[in-house]
C-alpha cells in the first residue's frame, strides 16, 4: 500500500528500453547534461550561477534564460520536425518509414506543443522583459519576484514535458488534445496526463507574467509619458498581456476538467455518458485563437521599432497602429470558431464568424501599409534585422491571404484539417511570430550583451531560413488542395512523394540556417570585442533603451528620465539636449534582492505535476503543499531589499563615460 502511495503507477517498464532512437536520444541528453554539470564544476561557478542567475529578480537576466529556454526548445521542436518530415518523404506506397504510427504520434503532438508553449511563449518574454521596462524608463518589472516565479514554472513546464520522452510518452491526441481521443477510454496511459500538467504549470507562469507586465505598464512608466507616448513595442505588450490576463484561464479552467475527466470519471467531454466534447473544443479555441494574436502581437512591435530605426524615419501612422492592434485584441475573441466550421453549427454561426476573421484582417492590412509608408522615401539599411522584416512582408501576406480563404466556410469544408491548413498555420507563425522575434533579437542584442551579433553569418542563416520556408511549406498548399489530410504518417499514392521530398530538403535547408545561427552566436561570442558597441545606441535607435550603456547596468536608470514626445531620445539626439554624465545628482537605488523562492516553488510545484501524472499520492501532496509553503513563507521575509550607494552608481556611469569617449 505504501509502495503504491509512493510510486503510483510508475514502473521500470515506464521507460522506453525497446525503442531505440529514444534510448539514442537520452544517452546523447544524458551525456550533454553531465558535461555541462562537470564543466561548471571544475570552472567554480556553481556558486555564482546560483545567486547571480537562479535567484536573479533582474529582469534582464530573466528573460536571458527565457530566451537560452526557447532556443534550447527550439532545437527539440525542430528536431521532431525533422523527423515528421523525412518519415513523409519515406513512408510511400509499400514503404513503411522509419517512424512506428504510434511514436510519429507522440511526435506531432509534442511539436505543435513544444513550439507554441516553449519556444514562441519563451521568446516573447525573454523579449519583453529584456527591453520592456528600458523603454518605459523603469527600474524593473512591478514585480520582480513575481517574474522569478513565472519564469521557473516555464521553465518546470518545459521539463515535464521532455521527460515524457524517457518515462512514460507524450500525448498522441495532437497539440490541443481534442475530446473523446485524450479522454481515458482512448489513452489510458500517461502521455495526455503529461500534456496537461506540463500546460498546467506553465500557463500560470505565463497569466503571472502577463498580469505582471500589465501592471508594469500601466504603473511604472517614466514621468511623461502618456499611454500615446509610449514606444509601439510597448503598446503590442499590453495588448498581447490583456490577451493573456483574459484567455489563459480558460486554458486553465479547460485542462482542469479534462484531468478531472480522466482522474475522477467525471464525463464533461465523453458523449455517452451525458457530456459534450464540442464544449472542449469551443474552450481550447477561445483560448487558442487569441494566443496566435499574443505571439504575433509583439512581432508587430518588434516590427515597428526596427522600420523606424533602420529607414531613419518617425514611424508611419503611430495613432493607427495603435488603434489598429487595439482593435486585433477586442476581435480576437469573436474568431474562435472559425477553428471548426464542420462542427454543424448552422449558416448563422459560420456566417458571423466567417465575416469576424475577414473583417480582423483589416488592422492587419493597415499596419503592413504603415511600415511600407515608413520605409517610403527612408534612408534604409539593409541589416539583419531589416531584412527578416522584409521577408515578413512576403511570407505574412500569403499566410493572410490563405486564411481569408478559409475564412469562407464552403472553402473551409474542402481543407479542414488538410496540409493546406497546416501550411497557412506555418505562414503566420513562422513567417510572422519567429521571423519577428528573430529580427527583435538580433535589433536588441547589443543592449543585452553588450555587443552585436555577426551579419555574416547571420546573412547567410538568414538566407537559408527564407529558402527553407519556401520549400518546406509551399508543397503543402498543393498537397493540402489535392485532399493529402494533416497528421500522416504513410499514403499510399506515390504520386504526392516528391511534394513530401521537396518539403523534407526545405527542413534540411531550415536545419542549415540553425546551424549558422549557432556558428553566428560562436564567432560573435569569439570576436566580442570587436564587435562590441559602448555607446548604447548601435543600431541609431529611437526609444530610451538606447540612452542607457550597453549592456544596461542593474539599476537601468542612473536617473529616471522624463518623457515630452514619442520617441524622445531620437529628439534629444537631434537637438542635442542629451544631459551632461557630470551634472548629475546621484542619489542610493532600492533595489531587490535576489532570492530563491521562485526557483525552489517551481522544483515543488513540478514534482506535484510529475506525481498526479503517475498517481504517486504521497509525492503529490508533498510537492502541492511545499509550493504553498514557500510561498506563504516569502510573505513573512524582512529585510530582502537594499540600495545601492550613490558613489557605486557614480563610478559606474562615469566609468561608461570614459568607456563612450574612448570608443569615439
Amino acid at each position: 500500500m505504501l509502495e503504491k502511495l509512493l510510486f503510483g503507477n510508475l514502473t521500470l517498464d515506464a521507460i522506453p528500453l525497446h525503442v531505440p532512437i529514444l534510448m539514442g536520444t537520452f544517452a546523447v541528453v544524458a551525456l550533454g547534461a553531465i558535461s555541462v554539470l562537470l564543466l561548471i564544476t571544475i570552472m567554480g561557478k556553481w556558486k555564482y550561477l546560483w545567486n547571480e542567475w537562479i535567484c536573479s529578480v533582474d529582469h534582464k537576466k530573466i528573460g536571458i534564460m527565457y530566451l537560452i529556454l526557447a532556443m534550447v526548445m527550439m532545437l527539440r521542436g525542430f528536431s521532431d520536425a525533422v523527423l515528421m518530415r523525412s518519415q513523409q518523404a519515406l513512408a510511400a506506397g509499400h514503404a513503411a518509414g522509419y517512424l512506428p504510427p504510434e511514436h510519429y504520434d507522440q511526435i506531432f503532438s509534442a511539436h505543435g506543443v513544444i513550439m507554441i508553449f516553449f519556444v514562441a511563449m519563451p521568446f516573447m518574454f525573454a523579449l519583453l522583459n529584456m527591453v520592456l521596462p528600458l523603454q518605459i524608463g523603469a527600474r524593473d518589472v512591478a514585480y520582480p519576484y513575481l517574474n522569478s516565479i513565472s519564469f521557473w514554472l516555464t521553465f518546470v513546464g518545459a521539463m515535464l514535458c521532455n521527460a515524457s520522452l524517457f518515462i512514460g510518452n507524450f500525448a498522441r491526441a495532437g497539440w490541443l488534445a481534442y475530446p473523446p481521443l485524450s479522454e481515458l477510454y482512448y489513452s489510458p496511459d500517461v502521455g495526455v496526463d503529461y500534456y496537461i500538467w506540463c500546460l498546467q504549470i506553465a500557463g500560470v507562469g505565463t497569466l503571472l507574467a502577463g498580469i505582471n507586465f500589465i501592471v508594469t505598464i500601466f504603473k511604472m512608466r517614466c514621468p511623461g509619458m502618456t499611454l500615446m507616448k509610449m514606444p509601439i513595442f510597448v503598446w503590442s505588450a499590453l495588448c498581447a498581456m490583456i490577451l493573456v490576463a483574459l484567455a489563459f484561464p480558460v486554458l486553465t479552467v479547460t485542462l482542469g476538467l479534462l484531468s478531472l475527466d480522466r482522474l475522477f470519471d467525471m464525463h464533461f467531454f465523453t458523449d455517452f455518458a451525458g457530456g459534450n466534447p464540442m464544449l472542449y473544443i469551443n474552450l481550447i479555441w477561445v483560448w487558442g485563437h487569441p494566443e496566435v494574436y499574443i505571439l504575433v502581437l509583439p512581432a508587430f512591435g518588434v516590427f515597428s521599432e526596427v522600420v523606424a530605426t533602420f529607414s531613419k524615419k518617425k514611424l508611419f501612422g503611430y495613432t493607427t497602429m495603435v488603434w489598429a492592434m487595439a482593435i486585433i485584441t477586442l476581435l480576437s475573441f469573436i474568431v474562435w470558431l472559425h477553428h471548426f466550421f464542420t462542427m454543424g453549427a448552422g449558416a448563422d454561426v459560420n456566417a458571423f464568424f466567417g465575416i469576424a476573421t475577414m473583417i480582423i484582417a483589416i488592422p492587419t492590412g493597415v499596419k503592413v501599409f504603415n511600415w511600407l509608408f515608413t520605409m517610403y522615401k527612408g534612408r534604409i539599411t539593409l541589416s539583419t534585422p531589416m531584412l527578416w522584416v522584409i521577408a515578413f512582408f512576403t511570407t505574412f501576406a500569403i499566410g493572410g491571404m490563405t486564411g481569408v480563404m478559409m475564412s469562407v466556410p464552403p472553402i473551409d469544408f474542402q481543407v479542414h484539417n488538410s496540409l493546406f491548413l497546416i501550411a497557412h498555420f506555418h505562414n503566420v507563425i513562422i513567417g510572422g511570430v519567429i521571423f519577428g522575434y528573430f529580427a527583435g533579437l538580433i535589433y536588441w542584442f547589443p543592449k543585452v550583451f553588450g555587443f552585436r551579433l555577426d551579419e555574416f553569418w547571420g546573412k547567410l542563416s538568414f538566407a537559408c531560413w527564407i529558402i527553407g520556408f519556401y520549400l518546406a511549406f509551399m508543397p503543402l498548399y498543393i498537397l493540402g488542395l489535392s485532399g493529402v489530410m494533416r497528421r500522416i504518417n504513410h499514403y499510399s499514392d506515390t504520386m504526392y512523394q516528391p511534394y513530401f521530398i521537396v518539403a523534407a530538403v526545405g527542413a534540411a535547408f531550415i536545419g542549415v540556417g540553425v546551424l549558422f545561427q549557432i556558428i553566428q552566436l560562436i564567432v560573435s561570442i569569439k570576436n566580442r570585442k570587436a564587435l562590441r558597441d559602448v555607446t548604447g545606441d548601435p543600431w541609431n535607435g529611437r526609444t530610451l533603451e538606447w540612452s542607457i550603456s550597453s549592456p544596461a547596468p542593474l539599476y537601468n536608470f542612473a536617473v529616471i528620465p522624463t518623457v515630452s514626445e514619442i520617441d524622445q531620445f531620437w529628439l534629444d539626439k537631434e537637438k542635442h539636449n542629451l544631459p551632461n554624465i557630470h551634472d548629475i545628482h546621484y542619489q542610493p537605488i532600492h533595489y531587490p534582492k535576489n532570492t530563491p523562492i521562485g526557483f525552489i516553488a517551481s522544483l515543488f510545484a513540478g514534482l506535484a505535476g510529475f506525481a498526479i501524472i503517475w498517481h504517486m499520492w504521497i509525492p503529490g501532496v508533498v510537492g502541492f503543499v511545499g509550493m504553498i509553503a514557500v510561498l506563504i513563507a516569502r510573505t513573512f521575509m524582512t529585510d530582502i531589499d537594499y540600495y545601492i550607494p550613490a558613489e557605486t552608481v557614480k563610478e559606474t556611469e562615469l566609468a561608461h563615460f570614459k568607456e563612450v569617449a574612448n570608443a569615439r
